[in-house]
């Protein structure tokens, strides 16, 4: 298989320095990650692995070789493998003798073994100094660097009790947390089984009345979400508008055209036109007469 290089940029580097070789057994992805970093630190890495010839996806700048030659080319050697693959740790013992190894794996559940894993690999390899490291941290981690959530920095602090900004998540959570709760209720009494056992009354009320209070608390959670953003022109990423503007179109479209609707002057003759109010009174009822006669 034809090896295939990322490309790797230390943090810091001098010429003068002579670079410290670290060793890396597994070409996995917790090993090629850490050899990722140990690059970009400024060390040179070299992997050990059973088929170097099969080994890709390495960082550029790190060498494959076999365990038994890599271990021999640093004083320091990570053993990024499971513990069921030591066995062939015997067969090295005098290559890693007097050597720094470290351990960095975890064992699938609590008690799996009689000892631990370090003791075990101690047991193993007599001459060797066994350290325990870098076994609370991801791979994923190690490959995210200066982007990991843990390692962010804010550029402008905030005091997180201002009533500035307070306001706003609180408002956010609880609208979030009113409108779903309504729009559970909502659709329990939409199913025919419940909808069933309630009168007329009862149903308009919950898909009416509940129905609109849950339209106006999710609408709000997304007006309080966007803030200040959705008029910053900033926030449109090639003249178009984000996501969740779109979708307040409906949803404030409906609003406003029920607020026009329950207005007086426009709710009271939709009331007596559902009554059965007809604006040519006159001609209605001698039409009405006419029929009688008939």
């Amino acid at each position: 298989m034809e090896k295939t290089y990322t490309n790797t940029f230390p943090l810091t580097m001098t010429s003068s320095e002579k670079q410290e070789t670290i060793c890396i057994f597994g070409t996995g992805d917790f090993g090629r990650s850490l050899g990722y970093k140990m690059l970009q630190c400024g060390y040179s890495v070299v992997f050990g692995s059973r088929n170097p010839q099969m080994s890709s996806l390495l960082p550029s700048g790190a060498e494959v070789l076999s365990y038994s030659e890599a271990a021999q080319k640093s004083d320091v050697v990570i053993l990024t493998i499971h513990r069921e693959h030591y066995g062939f740790l015997t067969e090295l013992t005098e290559v890693l003798k007097e050597k720094v190894l470290v351990d960095v794996s975890n064992n699938l559940k609590i008690n799996q073994y009689p000892e631990s894993n370090a003791e075990y690999l101690a047991q193993l390899v007599p001459g060797a100094h066994v350290v325990k490291a870098f076994n609370t941290i991801s791979a994923w981690a190690l490959q995210s660097g200066a982007m990991d959530a843990s390692r962010q920095i804010m550029d402008k602090k905030e005091n997180p009790f201002s009533a500035s900004s307070a306001w706003l998540s609180d408002s956010y959570v609880s609208l979030g947390i009113l409108g779903f709760f309504l729009f559970v209720l909502l659709g329990i009494t939409s199913l025919p089984s419940v909808s069933n056992t309630v009168n007329w009354r009862e149903f308009r009320f919950v898909q009416s009345k509940l129905g609109y209070l849950t339209l106006i608390l999710c609408t709000a959670h997304t007006l309080v979400y966007g803030g200040k953003r959705f008029l910053s022109p900033l926030s449109l990423r090639w003249g178009l508008p984000s996501a969740y503007v779109l979708a307040l179109v409906i949803p404030c479209t409906v609003l406003v055209t029920k607020f026009i609707l329950i207005m007086p002057c426009i709710d009271k003759t939709l009331t007596r036109i559902r009554q059965g109010w007809e604006r040519n009174y006159k001609y209605s009822k001698s039409a009405l007469n006419g029929r009688s006669d008939i």
